[in-house]
């Protein structure tokens, strides 16, 4: 007994599921049915725009770069990292200060000898202006001017004294080197350059997003259009049949595959409008500024063309990986702050040893500008000396220093560590580009004997000596190997932008000018 072929069991199968749903419905429930010129002109998928705009690749990419909420974000980022370095600049800027102080005091005595009651009002007015500064070698500077004024109810007149006055402290052993004092500011530009290499992997990572979901939106409108020309064609398939079989020269069987064949091409066109939804909707958010874009309708200009497009070899693209990926600059920079970190710590071991002197110069007179004037007498203060200072043990010292030891060792293994993932990373993607770049001629080279067989079962069918069942096979294949040659060029075209964005040169290849395109270089 002959077998019957699976195909023509599943045409079949679909057939008489289309003839059943058409069947009255002996049921006494609501039955809902829609005509099929209904089913078949449906696009659920396909909102009502409220504009329409064509982008091509280029313009996408620009659009992402101005309006990308995510690209906003990180970009502020740069900003308040920048803010602490400014604020670690001012711990040296001069400070200015100044004091005034009034005072009033009554002392009551009791003279024995003479039996009388002594009472003596002081009254003083007190003022102080002067600058402060902390030099990065270790130095704190005062400069200061002071003057006072008392009076007393047992003087007539009223005092004046003026002083001023210069003070130095410098740290010997503990805050005595330049470099160690200088930790946190550098260690904030530090900051501020990583997060300038941060913003530079974002941005090129959302290119790599947008440039991705675009071609998306190219393979989506592509398979529209294939499915539309599959669909026309089964249709106009199905009419022939029918007629022939209207004719008497062929069974009424052989309208099932064709029926079958038009349902399939129909469900595959559904499949593809709601394919493209998702890619438009993907490919807006990556675009999306002030104004919405949800409700227009973006339309793809730009083809995916492989004539610009080539593969290096795969030693090119490790070694600029090596020298441009973001994350991995991103990283030295860690590497440079822990090493300073150390610096820092190891400062904190010390003893605190400071050397301070004090000079100043005093002027008495009746009156604030005699003061400077006519000094009675040329008075004078001075006071230099050495102050010490360290804990018992110095355990916290210790420990933190050997808290940056041990993360500074973390940091250059989990940088060499990124080294492995990230010419893993370029590799995996040149070995998948060069597959699908030599797969695109085998494929080319497929459709072309598929649309040759098809003519063939064709002209077998037209003539008698076919059946609508394999024209409708060699319509299947055609179509899957159309679909499978544009997916294809779609692929190679995004693995060449994740194959540029892997080895940190898509911004370079694409002409945006942004900070952290050089190497960083670990300085000891």
């Amino acid at each position: 007994m002959p077998r019957t072929p699976l195909p023509f069991l599943v045409a079949l199968a679909l057939a008489l599921s289309a003839h059943a749903s058409e069947a009255p419905d002996a049921s006494d429930g609501l039955r809902l049915s829609l005509p099929a010129e209904a089913l078949t002109d449906a696009r659920p998928f396909e909102r009502e725009a409220v504009a329409e705009e064509t982008l091509s690749l280029e313009e996408a990419v620009a659009r992402a770069l101005e309006g990308n909420r995510g690209l906003r974000a990180e970009r502020l980022q740069t900003a308040i990292q920048g803010t602490f370095e400014a604020q670690e600049r001012a711990v040296f800027d001069p400070e200015l200060f100044a004091e005034l102080e009034i005072s009033r005091d009554q002392s009551v005595r009791q003279l024995e000898q003479i039996g009388e009651t002594d009472e003596v009002t002081t009254t003083r007015r007190f003022g102080e202006a002067g600058l402060s500064q902390s030099l990065p070698t270790g130095t704190d500077l005062t400069v200061s001017v002071r003057s006072s004024r008392s009076s007393s109810s047992r003087v007539e007149a009223p005092q004046f004294t003026t002083r001023a006055g210069l003070s130095l402290t410098q740290a010997l052993l503990r805050g005595g080197r330049i470099e160690s004092n200088l930790v946190r500011l550098r260690q904030a530009g530090l900051d501020v350059e990583a997060s300038e290499y941060e913003v530079r992997g974002f941005v090129e990572q959302l290119i790599t997003d947008v440039e991705g979901r675009y071609w998306d939106l190219v393979l989506a409108d592509e398979r529209i259009a294939i499915f539309e020309e599959a669909l026309a064609v089964a249709r106009e398939q199905l009419d022939q049949t029918e007629r022939r079989i209207a004719a008497g020269d062929r069974p009424e069987t052989e309208a099932v595959s064709a029926r079958a064949e038009v349902a399939l091409r129909r469900q595959g066109l559904i499949d593809a409008r709601a394919e493209r939804a998702r890619a438009q909707d993907g490919l807006a958010r990556l675009l999306q500024g002030d104004g919405g874009l949800w409700d227009t309708r973006l339309e793809a200009s730009s083809e995916p063309g492989l004539e610009r497009y080539t593969l290096e070899p795969l030693n090119a693209y490790v070694a600029l990986a090596r020298d441009h990926r973001a994350d991995l600059n991103e990283t030295r920079l860690r590497v440079q702050r822990d090493q300073l970190e150390v610096v820092r710590t190891r400062n904190g071991l010390l003893p605190r040893l400071d050397f301070f002197v004090t000079l100043g110069q005093s002027g008495y007179a009746d009156s604030f500008s005699r003061t400077w004037r006519d000094r009675q007498g040329d008075g004078y203060d001075l006071a230099a000396g050495l102050r010490f200072e360290m804990p018992i043990g110095n355990r916290a010292a210790e420990a933190e220093h050997t808290r940056a030891r041990l993360t500074r060792q973390q940091i250059r293994e989990t940088l060499a560590n990124l080294e492995q993932l990230a010419i893993e990373d370029v590799r995996g993607t040149w070995f998948d580009a060069a597959r699908i770049r030599e797969q695109i001629q085998a494929q080319e080279e497929t459709v072309e004997l598929q649309e040759e067989l098809l003519r063939v079962e064709q002209t077998r069918f037209r003539v008698g000596a076919g059946t609508a069942l394999a024209v409708s096979q060699a319509q299947r294949d055609l179509l899957e190997s159309r679909l499978n040659l544009t997916e294809t060029v779609v692929r190679f075209r995004q693995l060449t932008t994740e194959l540029l964005n892997a080895s940190g040169t898509l911004l370079l290849h694409r002409g945006i000018d942004a900070p952290g395109a050089e190497r960083v270089e670990i300085r000891l």
